[in-house]
């Protein structure tokens, strides 16, 4: 193998404690398509013989049958391992891949340059030290070169290696740089990059990588190998205050009690005085623990700490040094980068994950999106794949958090979709929002229970959902009539009569479609709280706003009614005459013809109303009501 010390064969055991005491540097290859990555980093390998001889010869072969170079080594081919990546020649997912010389061990993660990938990208500048930002000195500064550098910038990555590769096709001129480099300079100049320093070379054929090159007498700064080496990354983490995220309480007995997680930040001590947060319960630290009581832990170890005291403390929650405790708070400012194909609609509900704590979550503001190429401020009211917003967020709880400059792992959280599991963002607090510390929940004594007590029933929502002239308000007013006959209390939401007052200011876009219904499933919830039987008559096409609904009121207190009816029936029904104005082209993001219906996976009932008539449904669900006991007294 190609980076070997004497060592190895002489002893042992001196080598393997020499390699245990080198400093580690993580950096990322990042840049457009076709800069060079992957040719990098394979030369990186090549050059500090990290490659295995069967490894050197399955190289060799594969660069004759699949490599671009010709005869030639393709050191691509080292790190672009799916099928995928070698048939088109890019890299579509992060390879990360271990080396290193006699001063320093590295981790380098290969990024994709496609502007598709960028979630890929994002994933592996997450842990990085330094970036290397190549730029093919044919092509210039791109559009892809400005939004990697404007993530990296925003990840946290203050040492940046501006890598101008294939000098070579341009005759190594030291005037492409020096062009190349004054226009980066220029965007650059905007980031919060502390130090950038440019580097010309051929990843190909090796120029400045290891060696010195002699085509190109005019540089006289540092080799890539050499910086790598020699540079110094600040390490922070263990001079932070102490931060440990509970991901697992310990409690292997009635004896034992301990908290575990992965030190985020700071240093703990046997004896140290914590605080738990978000409840800012303090005790002390009595053991720090991984197989045997440690004198003390710091970030980057897996470690279990005790506490003297019996206090409420679980996954999610925040051990902090009680000098310096964490911030809490449910309403934040954060930069946001969107992953998903799917766009982000403001007041849809996402899960927010935050170090080990998972919380459903809502945007619900988009201030400004950033244009990467200008870093202007653009309007906009929603987010799609790749672009990237300062949003405002709220969660359903108070959590703890730091804001991400102070801290990456207790300041950057993900959003994941509630009924994929695809995480669909990343975002950065900045800081939590004034607001959220004016606001208390007030206590009354009168409570939801008691009022649906003195009306002799339980409180419900009944939803009723379904396209456009399936039937649900005229199901939903016959309901409503022989409740109120029997002597229930009840209201109706109808979705165009909201659409008169409370939602006038909305559209029909699928922001202002979640909006809607977003604002109608708080008002249910008030009315529930009042103790009434309420029926809400919404298209509500979205599975996730549906969902949301039912979880702002207590569970089994929401009765999802699917009012059905195909496509084709309601289209003839036509009672508004508007599916014939949609297909015209008069009605923009009509649900069912250039909108989509998300119909329900498990209705508590399904209503096919080509086979009932509108009074036989509405006795249908008024039966169901009385079996579930929602017309009586609540026991």
């Amino acid at each position: 193998m190609a980076h070997v010390s004497d060592l190895i064969a002489t002893d042992i055991g001196a080598y393997l404690k020499q390699h245990e005491t080198k400093g580690l540097l993580r950096f990322i290859t990042c840049g457009s398509v076709d800069d060079g990555k992957s040719t990098l980093i394979g030369r990186l390998l090549y050059d500090s013989k990290m490659i295995f001889e069967d490894q050197l010869a399955a190289l060799e072969a594969d660069s004759k049958k699949m490599g671009t170079q010709g005869q030639n080594i393709d050191f691509a081919l080292l790190v672009d391992g799916l099928a995928a990546e070698r048939e088109q020649g890019i890299t579509i997912d992060v390879a990360y891949r271990f080396f290193s010389t006699d001063k320093r061990k590295f981790i380098v993660a290969d990024t994709p340059g496609h502007e598709q990938y960028t979630r890929n990208m994002i994933t592996g500048a997450s842990t990085a030290d330094l970036a290397v930002i190549l730029i093919d000195a044919r092509r210039g500064v791109l559009t892809q070169t400005k939004r990697h550098s404007y993530l990296v910038s925003l990840i946290g990555i203050k040492n940046v290696v501006l890598a101008i590769n294939k000098m070579d096709l341009v005759n190594y001129s030291k005037d492409v740089f020096d062009r190349i480099l004054a226009d980066y300079a220029a965007f650059a100049s905007a980031l919060a990059i502390e130090h950038i320093v440019p580097i010309p070379m051929s990843a190909l054929l090796g120029d400045n990588i290891t060696e010195a090159s002699g085509n190109m007498p005019w540089y006289r700064g540092p080799t890539l190998m050499h910086h790598l080496e020699t540079i110094e990354v600040a390490q922070g983490s263990n001079t932070a205050p102490f931060r440990l995220p509970v991901q697992w309480v310990n409690r292997p007995n009635l004896d034992f009690r301990g908290f575990s997680g992965l030190v985020a930040a700071g240093t703990v001590h046997p004896g140290d005085l914590v605080k738990i947060m978000p409840s800012a319960r303090t005790s002390r630290v009595a053991r720090v623990l991984i197989d045997s009581d440690l004198p003390y832990a710091t970030a980057g170890q897996s470690v279990t700490v005790t506490l003297e005291d019996e206090i409420d403390c679980s996954r999610g929650d925040v051990i902090c040094g009680a000098e310096s405790p964490a911030e809490v708070s449910d309403q934040f400012e954060v930069t946001l980068i969107w992953m998903s194909d799917n766009p982000l609609l403001p007041g849809r509900t996402y899960l927010l994950k935050l170090g080990t704590k998972t919380v459903p979550a809502s945007v619900t503001a988009l201030k400004y999106k950033v244009n990467v190429n200008t870093l202007e401020h653009v309007p906009g009211k929603q987010l799609d794949l790749n672009e990237i917003a300062v949003c405002n967020v709220s969660v359903d709880q108070p959590v703890a958090f730091d804001s991400y400059e102070q801290n990456r792992d207790t300041g950057g959280f993900i959003l994941i979709d509630r009924i994929t599991n695809e995480t669909v963002g990343a975002g950065l607090i900045h800081f939590a929002l004034r607001r959220a510390q004016n606001i208390h929940w007030q206590a009354v004594d009168v409570t939801p229970v008691s009022r649906a007590e003195m009306k002799g029933q339980q409180a419900c929502v009944l939803w009723f959902t379904g396209l456009s002239g399936a039937g649900k308000s005229t199901i939903a007013n016959l309901v409503e009539k022989r409740l109120f006959a029997m002597g229930r209390h009840t209201t109706m939401l109808d979705g165009d009569n909201v659409r008169h007052g409370l939602n006038r200011d909305l559209g029909f876009t699928d922001t202002d479609r979640v909006e809607n219904i977003r604002r109608v499933a708080e008002v249910s919830k008030l009315m529930t709280d009042a103790g009434l039987i309420v029926l809400v008559s919404f298209i509500s096409p979205f599975r996730s706003e549906r969902r949301m609904a039912r979880e702002l009121v207590p569970s089994g207190k929401f009765l999802e009614v699917h009012v059905d009816a195909p496509l084709a029936v309601v289209e003839k029904r036509d009672p508004k005459g508007l599916y014939k104005k949609a297909r015209r082209g008069e009605i923009k993001h009509f649900t069912g013809i250039d909108s989509p219906y998300e119909a329900p996976e498990n209705p508590e009932l399904h209503i096919d109303t080509t086979k009932f008539t509108a009074e036989q449904a509405a006795e249908a669900i008024v039966e169901r009501l009385e079996s579930l006991g929602f017309l009586s007294r609540a026991l």
